[in-house]
């Protein structure tokens, strides 16, 4: 397993799959170790797939720091891997709340990232916060599925702010576009995964300055992929439009039936969408 040292001496690991022309990618959750990744569908068929666990998570150190924890330090390990990498310039990847920190490296390493692929993307770092009704439009597109009744009932428990930790569980379906044995799977791994106290001071205050990242955004040069799921109650397409729409040169595609991990619901079509970007001229 290969490991550098981040700026403040803790052990960061990554995880290497494939070979060719090096994709980075940072990992969601927030702070939820990279294995929930896989293979992201069967992308390393096409590019070397470089995962970083996050400090604090999966084969990675934890820090002495707690606050090290927050979102805009964690671009420093980014840019601590990228040097051990020796690339100067590198295509890189986020997920979920990963797509916070790698927009914020990228707009302030804009030099060091030649294309940026946000997928299902968290946009807090911009200000983005889908609101119960956005959210309720996604819900009621799955009223035909078996166990609709039970997640819509506690969707609108939690979005009364009356929500349990059996109503988080109970709305894991809406995650998912197809809720078969390998979604389930793949929801049961993710507690054991993720760094409940790391999660916590992620986004406290001072993680995010929503006006600065706009303004960024608007300078952003690279091309920039941003893919939705159609189907995705976290990150709903229609807040990912807006949030595309900041950037000079980002393409905007939503994967039809997709909920928040779009490569296990069609692996096929996902590995398509970001290859044919990433292969796309400058």
């Amino acid at each position: 397993m290969p490991a550098f040292c981040a700026a403040d001496g803790t052990e960061l690991a990554y995880h290497v799959h494939g070979e060719g022309i090096p994709l980075v990618c940072v990992p969601g959750g927030p702070m939820r170790a990279s294995a929930y990744l896989g293979d992201l569908g069967g992308l390393p068929a096409h590019r070397q797939l470089i995962m970083l666990d996050l400090r604090g998570t999966g084969d990675s150190a934890i820090p002495e720091d707690p606050g090290s924890y927050r979102c805009d330090r964690l671009v420093d390990d980014v840019a601590a891997l990228q040097d051990h990498l020796g690339l100067d310039r590198c295509d890189l990847l986020g997920h979920s709340a990963g797509g916070n920190i790698a927009v914020q490296y990228a707009t302030r390493h804009q030099g060091k990232v030649s294309k940026l692929a946000l997928i299902t993307p968290s946009a807090r770092s911009a200000g983005f916060d889908p609101d119960a009704e956005t959210r309720r439009q996604i819900v009621k597109l799955r009223q035909d599925e078996p166990w609709f009744a039970e997640a819509a009932a506690a969707f609108e428990r939690i979005a009364g702010r009356a929500g349990s930790q059996d109503d988080w569980e109970a709305i894991a379906p809406f995650f998912y576009g197809r809720w078969d044995a390998a979604a389930q799977a793949h929801s049961a791994a993710g507690q054991a995964q993720a760094n409940e106290v790391a999660a916590g001071v992620f986004g406290a205050e001072g993680a995010f300055d929503p006006p600065a990242t706009r303004a960024a955004l608007a300078a952003f040069g690279p091309p920039v992929l941003v893919l939705a799921g159609g189907v995705d109650l976290q990150w709903p397409p229609q807040v990912l439009a807006e949030f595309a729409a900041l950037f000079p040169a980002a393409r905007f595609i939503v994967q039809p039936g997709a909920g928040h991990y779009p490569w296990l619901d069609d692996a096929g079509r996902f590995v398509s969408t970001v290859t044919a970007f990433l292969n796309d001229g400058p």
